[in-house]
């Protein structure tokens, strides 16, 4: 009886400490995605900034501001 019951009881334990690391690797995950966002977005910018730049700097000339 004693054993059994200590068993279930570990197996809870077992349980619950997996389910509150699931938790936390989920939070790691999320971060590492809005980390690889951020790069990309960053990086779009500085390739694309220079364009968009021009862009608006032929617009401002044009309008002879």
């Amino acid at each position: 009886m004693l054993p059994d019951l200590y068993r279930r009881l570990r197996g809870l334990v077992v349980r619950k400490s997996e389910l509150e690391d699931e938790k936390g690797q989920g939070m790691v995950e999320y971060a590492l995605i809005l980390v690889l966002i951020a790069i990309v977005v960053i990086v779009i910018l500085q390739v694309v900034g220079h364009q968009v730049n021009n862009v608006f700097s032929n617009i401002s000339n044009a309008l002879g501001t």
